[in-house]
């Protein structure tokens, strides 16, 4: 790009680059390269860069060391799987300074110094991290701090690229830290481990919040009081009373929905985790659904059911009937609980010990158990007997079973 245009004097500049691989890709991207050099960088607005190769990294970090007064948008995404290819970015990325960035989204960024930048971002409305390399690793004390400058942030996405995205629990403070209101935060998704998570909320605080999407790694004991805390103060999730349970091959999945409206897979509270025997699947998910979960207390419907895909060998995992009653234990207000064939089974086969006085231990509400499938109909049929006998006895509440093709 030898020359530019008068015009770029007068109006604001959007730089997008083609996906690598496109026609013309080469020449678009040099060109996009030559207007981040020149003197007129001070008329940039927004910056779209897809797919950066390795080889172009150099120039345009190099590019980027100065600042961009007029930039309100950035969004830079790199597709290296899981190699962590690029040197990091200095502390000097946009000269330290974004005062009108208001959307940042960068993918497989290695930033560990972004804190620096975010504090300069009073303007920010939309933050997404995404597959953060373990050379880019923020501390949640960090990423907390820059927040103190982000109180017009709406949106908030962090995910990291693996687990050792712990934190050091050396770094851990001794005493819970004063909390930092993020006031027109709505919609958080995070992906990482669950220290992570709880590092940061406990020094954030997010009354407005709306939609929640958490996905954690596989771990041996959740402990998750600050998320139970963020779910219980939040005002938009109180209206939420069903729920959903999906097993897939490789996650767990907890979807919770309102009282009104159509339910999809827009669910505004969405929590998954990453493992892939089903006996962890159900134990992880049974520690975050735990009795100091309130929300999970007060859902009124459950439905459980394998994803299409999940393949057969996945159900012959010889589980304890425990696990199954420690999922189901929290959920002390439901009333009618959707099964598929193959999960009723198990399910009531694990309430079949349950007879007796023991009977209202486990869904003391439930009304209505719904099959979907009959293959083992008759089976799960004598295998709840005992314990629609023993509530009916107990509570004089009687419990009814029947097929159900559709779940809603």
């Amino acid at each position: 790009m030898s020359e530019i245009p008068d015009t770029w004097l007068i109006f604001p500049v959007v730089l997008v680059s083609s996906l690598v691989g496109h026609l013309n890709s080469g020449q678009r991207w040099d060109n996009m390269a030559s207007a981040l050099e020149s003197e007129h960088h001070n008329r940039i607005s927004e910056i779209h860069i897809f797919d950066i190769t390795e080889s172009r990294w150099e120039r345009f970090a190099a590019a980027m060391q100065k600042p961009f007064p007029e930039l309100t948008s950035l969004r830079v995404w790199l597709d290296f799987g899981d190699r962590d290819l690029l040197s990091v970015l200095p502390d000097s990325f946009l000269g330290r300074s974004v005062p009108r960035l208001r959307e940042l989204r960068l993918r497989s960024i290695p930033f560990p110094s972004i804190t620096t930048l975010l504090l300069s971002a009073k303007s920010l409305v939309t933050l997404s991290l995404w597959n953060i390399p373990d050379s880019g690793y923020i501390s949640p004390d960090a990423m907390a701090t820059a927040f103190t400058a982000m109180t017009t942030l709406e949106t908030l996405r962090l995910s990291f690229r693996s687990p050792r995205s712990r934190p050091n629990p050396a770094s851990r403070p001794l005493h819970l830290p004063t909390r930092f209101v993020l006031p027109a935060l709505t919609e958080l998704e995070f992906n990482g481990v669950y220290e992570y998570l709880e590092g940061l909320l406990a020094r954030i605080d997010v009354p407005a919040l709306y939609k929640l999407i958490i996905i954690f790694f596989m771990d041996l004991d959740f402990d998750l009081p600050h998320l139970h805390r963020l779910i219980g103060h939040a005002e938009e999730f109180k209206a939420l009373d069903q729920a959903t349970v999906l097993i897939l091959n490789r996650s767990i999945q907890l979807s919770i929905y309102p009282k009104t409206g159509v339910v999809d897979h827009h669910s505004l509270l969405n929590l998954q985790i990453i493992c892939e025997e089903l006996d962890q699947q159900i134990s992880s998910l049974a520690q975050v659904c735990r009795s100091s979960f309130p929300l999970i207390s007060a859902l009124e419907k459950l439905e459980i059911r394998e994803h299409h895909e999940v393949t057969s060998s996945h159900w012959k995992v010889d589980m304890e009937n425990a696990r199954w009653l420690e999922l189901l234990k929290p959920f002390a207000a439901l009333k009618d609980l959707y099964l598929t064939d193959e999960i009723a089974r198990r399910v009531c086969g694990a309430l079949q010990k349950l007879s007796g006085e023991r009977a209202n231990e486990v869904l003391p509400a439930l009304r209505n158990l719904f099959v979907d499938g009959c293959r083992s109909f008759k089976h799960i049929e004598e295998a709840i007997t005992p314990l629609v006998t023993a509530r009916r006895q107990l509570s004089g509440h009687p419990v009814a079973i029947g097929h159900c093709r559709k779940y809603r």
